[in-house]
């Protein structure tokens, strides 16, 4: 099935998405299905020409959109966001939280340093863009909040990630909690556990660590870990969009809190 064309034209009609580390990869994905699907869509990264090019992929599809350069990991930058999406594009109804790093070093040379941009980024962040958009949900009843975490946070995936695979984590479990709580709100906090996709984040891990930690040809370390997929292949950004998409829209109306799995069968729990 060509699922390019597959119709969802209308199902998230009228309401306001932003998406953080939209300039690219699953985020780009995630922009550009959402607009498909009838929001209008605040595109933020630190790449200011990048989140440019998205927001104006998104205008082609007849939506509105705004592009933000933003640090997910600064205070000020998070509010000036969520005003700047607001103030053009109307209140939020959709929050992805895609933006993310990794970082491919031992354990036993991790500094405190890495640690603590590793997390402020893949899960301080998540949690205070929660804890600044959860407000204006409740009061308006409605709202659905998508994170990113991974496999990662589910299986020891990489000793040479160890504060990616906490930080991965720790979204899975703010996920839950914040879910238990705004539920009654009419508020759904659900994150997806994406395994080996074909992103500029898995090239680096097969040349950082493959590559040049292990002396690999280009792409054998992530092959070798395909042996471990039974479906045998990478996905791509926008299988991990189409589950985004869903989780955001009325089709999950009855799912929050979880945590799913998108690994080609890899992960299972």
């Amino acid at each position: 099935m060509d699922l390019t064309s597959f119709p969802i034209e209308g199902l998230i009609a009228g309401q306001t998405a932003l998406v953080t580390g939209a300039a690219r990869g699953i985020g780009r994905a995630t922009a550009l299905y959402l607009a498909r699907a009838g929001a209008d869509v605040g595109v933020s990264d630190l790449d200011q020409a990048g989140a440019e090019r998205v927001a104006d992929e998104v205008r082609r599809l007849g939506r509105k959109a705004v592009a933000i350069r933003a640090d997910v990991a600064s205070d000020q930058d998070r509010r000036a966001m969520l005003a700047a999406v607001e103030a053009e594009l109307g209140p939020l109804d959709i929050l992805v939280n895609n933006a993310g790093i990794m970082q491919v070093v031992d354990i036993f040379d991790l500094t405190e340093a890495d640690w603590d941009r590793m997390l402020a980024i893949n899960a301080k962040a998540v949690f205070f863009m929660c804890q600044l958009v959860l407000p204006g949900m409740i009061a308006r009843r409605r709202g659905a909040i998508v994170s990113l975490a991974s496999a990662a946070g589910k299986a020891a995936t990489g000793t040479k990630y160890l504060h990616y695979n906490v930080s991965k984590a720790a979204v899975i479990a703010m996920t839950k909690t914040l879910s238990q709580e705004v539920a009654r709100h009419g508020v759904r906090v659900n994150c997806v556990c994406p395994g080996i996709i074909d992103t500029d984040m898995w090239a680096l891990i097969d040349r950082e660590q493959g590559q040049r930690m292990m002396g690999l040809a280009e792409r054998e370390w992530m092959n070798q870990r395909l042996a471990a997929v039974p479906m045998g292949r990478p996905g791509s950004p926008e299988e991990v969009a189409r589950v985004i998409l869903f989780l955001a829209s009325p089709l999950a109306s009855y799912m929050t809190g979880q945590a799913i799995n998108i690994t080609g069968g890899w992960i299972t729990y």
